[in-house]
C-alpha cells in the first residue's frame, strides 16, 4: 500500500539523515499549519457574516493553532500525507438565507486554500527568476517545482553542486517551502471538493444541484468516513489527486512564468 511505502521512506530518511528528518518534519509543519487554521477560520469568519456568531462565540476566529488543530489529524497530516483539522461549529439556522449562506461557508475554505496555492505559487516562480541565471531557465524551459517526492527537496547536496548557477542559493530553502506550501493547499481544496461527507464537496452537491434533497442520519455519515478513510489509506485517493494536483500546479506555475516572461 502507497501509505506504508511513505512511512518506509520516512523511517530510511530518519536512519540516514536525521537533520534532514528533522528539517523535513518543521518544513512540513509550517506549511500545512496555515493551510488547516485558515481553511477553518475562513468557514467561521463567513458564517458569521452570514449571521451565525456560533464560531465567534465559542473563540474558533483565532489563528491559535490550539484552537483548531485536532493532535491526531495533524501528525496524520505530517507522516501519512492526509489528516484533518477540528471542523467549526456551524448553525444553518442562523443564516439570512440558508441556501447561499450555506453555499458560502462550504466553499469558504476550499478558496481560501486556492488562494494560498496561488499565492505560494507565484511566490516560487519569483524566487526562481532571482535565484538562477537566465540560460538556466531558459533551457529548463519550465516551471521549477519541488517536492517531497524528488531527490532535491531540502537536499544540501543540490545546493552546493548547483551554487555555480545560483546568484543566492540561500533562497532554494523558501522555494522548497513556498513549493511544498502550494502542492498542500491545492491538496486540501481538490481533497475538499470531494462530494463525501463530511466534506465541503458534499454540501456544494446537496445545494447547488440537488437543492437540500438529500438526509442522511450519522449511520450513513459514518460510513462515508470509513470508505474516505480507506480511500486514503489505499493510496487510490491520493494518486488520483496527485495527478490532478500536480498537473494544475505545474499548469499554473507555467501560466506565472509566461507573465514574467521566463519561458
Amino acid at each position: 500500500m502507497r501509505i506504508f511505502g511513505r512511512l518506509e521512506s520516512y523511517i530510511d530518511l530518519l536512519t540516514s539523515d536525521p537533520i534532514g528528518f528533522l528539517l523535513f518534519v518543521l518544513y512540513t509543519a509550517a506549511a500545512i499549519l496555515p493551510a488547516l487554521i485558515l481553511h477553518e477560520c475562513a468557514h467561521g469568519y463567513v458564517a458569521y457574516r452570514c449571521g451565525d456568531p456560533t464560531a465567534k462565540m465559542l473563540g474558533r476566529l483565532t489563528l491559535n493553532p490550539a484552537k483548531h488543530l485536532d493532535p491526531i489529524g495533524t501528525i496524520c497530516m505530517v507522516l501519512l500525507g492526509f489528516g484533518w483539522a477540528k471542523p467549526v461549529p456551524v448553525n444553518p439556522r442562523n443564516f439570512r438565507n440558508y441556501r447561499r449562506d450555506d453555499i458560502l461557508v462550504s466553499i469558504a475554505g476550499i478558496v481560501t486554500n486556492f488562494c494560498l496555492f496561488l499565492v505560494s505559487c507565484a511566490l516560487v516562480v519569483v524566487l526562481n527568476s532571482i535565484i538562477w541565471e537566465p540560460d538556466v531557465m531558459q533551457s529548463y524551459g519550465g516551471p521549477l517545482m519541488y517536492n517531497f517526492a524528488g531527490t532535491t527537496f531540502l537536499s544540501r547536496d543540490f545546493v552546493s553542486l548547483n551554487a555555480e548557477f545560483m546568484r543566492a542559493p540561500w533562497l532554494m530553502y523558501f522555494i522548497w517551502y513556498f513549493s511544498l506550501s502550494a502542492g498542500i493547499n491545492l491538496s486540501l481544496a481538490f481533497f475538499n471538493l470531494l462530494p463525501i461527507p463530511p466534506l465541503d464537496g458534499f454540501h456544494l452537491l446537496d445545494n447547488i444541484l440537488l437543492r437540500n434533497r438529500i438526509q442522511i442520519n450519522q449511520q450513513f455519515h459514518d460510513i462515508a468516513r470509513f470508505v474516505l478513510m480507506v480511500l486514503c489509506l489505499s493510496g487510490l485517493l491520493g494518486n488520483l489527486l496527485g495527478s490532478v494536483t500536480g498537473a494544475v500546479e505545474k499548469g499554473i506555475s507555467y501560466l506565472f512564468m509566461l507573465m514574467m516572461g521566463q519561458v
